[in-house]
């Protein structure tokens, strides 16, 4: 497969992954809901299902990179959207028999994340294959902008379901929309490997791409900034729901409508992030976002009645769009850098380590709320926010203006990996 085979290839994948992700987006409102209002969940159990969503990463994710490195790309993906169709389709199925625990919530979570980090990684692989060097950052943006505007619109339409049909019945939306992801990408080209006649042992190539990502003078910096980042989602995936149903009593069309603001931001940070960089440079553009996010983490728990929901708007736009600035930024950074034959396994590490802080902030932000409260857990965690620019400051990217110069004019990523024992 190669660059040019067409712009077609790019916008069928364009399409499978947006379909994919509005109905994740309701499935995201549904899911919560269902543990909240049909099965009474606690804070911790919360916790346990949103760490249940990201735990693959820390227990695949190494490994990942090599898997996608030799199984048939294409296959990868479509098997990994069909498992996905089949764990979220059985929580409908299994409430209208009457056995729907959090338990099979949780099993559900964790098989979806199991498929999440082979599609993921096999996804992040896929696009510098069918789009030129040249067109990966806007690509990149108009990536993380399609996905904010499903988060945009997404909960909303969530939150809506939920009120008019319920809970369970909505998360029928998520499975479907697999299903669409699984016929769009079948349809693409297979990509072609010249795989060697015999592949190095897995744990020698989980080594290389291991080496390579922590030696590198920009992506192992960039790497913490982005853990200590998906440590504090971890927990907002965990507490937002528990805290806007349960402390500031908001109902379900609300809670949508409040998740759903988080696309604003994504949306708009998306959308900038070429012009940021281009017109600040992108090492000080990280620097930025990073402290515009640790802010509005802070504003997020602000307030009690209307203010509250406004300041819980407000800071998750902040903090959303910081995000993205650092997200868009930095995986294109990878993309780009990164030799061909490292790449799935660079994306595998990097997401390893940083995806793999998420479950850990969830169960951590839940045990913590259930001993203290949701308003008190996400004030801790703003604070661990601030560990993020401070990951940047210490390295060598805050002398920086664009994160490419250090690759010029310092030593190679190659000879940071020759030189690993």
């Amino acid at each position: 497969m190669s660059v040019g085979d067409g712009a077609g290839v790019f916008w069928r994948w364009w399409t499978a992954g947006t379909t994919s992700s509005v109905g994740s987006a309701v499935g995201a409102v549904a899911l919560p809901l269902t543990a909240l209002t049909v099965l009474d969940a606690s804070a911790f159990e919360m916790g346990l299902i949103a760490a249940a969503s990201y735990v693959a990463w820390l227990v695949i994710g190494l490994p990942a990179g090599v898997l996608v490195q030799r199984l048939p790309l294409r296959g990868a993906q479509v098997g990994a959207d069909l498992a996905r169709a089949v764990a979220v389709a059985s929580i409908p199925v299994a409430w209208w028999w009457g056995w729907l625990t959090v338990a099979q919530l949780v099993v559900v979570a964790l098989v979806v994340s199991f498929a999440n980090v082979l599609f993921d990684v096999a996804n992040a692989t896929f696009l510098p294959a069918i789009v030129s060097r040249e067109q990966l950052h806007s690509r990149n943006s108009l990536t993380s902008a399609t996905h904010a505007a499903t988060q945009l619109s997404g909960p909303s339409l969530g939150g809506l379901a939920v009120q008019a049909l319920g809970a369970v019945p909505t998360v029928l939306v998520d499975a479907a929309s697999y299903l669409v992801s699984a016929a769009l990408l079948r349809s693409l080209p297979a990509r072609r490997v010249d795989a060697p006649d015999r592949w190095p042992p897995v744990r020698e190539m989980i080594g290389e791409g291991w080496r390579y990502v922590t030696r590198h003078p920009v992506m192992g910096p960039t790497m913490w900034t982005a853990t200590a980042v998906n440590f504090v989602c971890g927990a907002q995936l965990a507490v937002y729901p528990f805290y806007l149903v349960r402390e500031l009593h908001a109902p379900a069309a609300l809670v949508g409508v409040l998740l759903a603001v988080e696309g604003v931001g994504s949306l708009v940070g998306a959308t900038l992030t070429p012009w940021i960089t281009g017109r600040w440079g992108t090492a000080r553009s990280l620097v930025v976002a990073c402290l515009i996010s640790v802010v509005g983490a802070f504003v997020v728990p602000l307030g009690v009645g209307w203010p509250a929901y406004l300041a819980f708007a407000g800071g998750n736009v902040a903090f959303a769009g910081g995000v993205v600035v650092l997200s868009v930024t930095t995986r294109t950074y990878r993309q780009t850098a990164s030799p061909p034959e490292l790449l799935s396994r660079v994306m595998a590490t990097v997401r390893f380590v940083s995806w793999g802080a998420i479950p850990v902030g969830g169960l951590v932000a839940g045990a913590l709320a259930g001993l203290v409260g949701a308003r008190v857990t996400l004030f801790a965690f703003a604070g661990a926010a601030l560990l993020a620019p401070l990951a940047l400051l210490l390295s060598p990217v805050r002398s920086l203006r664009d994160l490419a110069d250090l690759a010029v004019d310092g030593p190679t990523a190659r000879e940071h990996v020759a030189a690993a024992p």
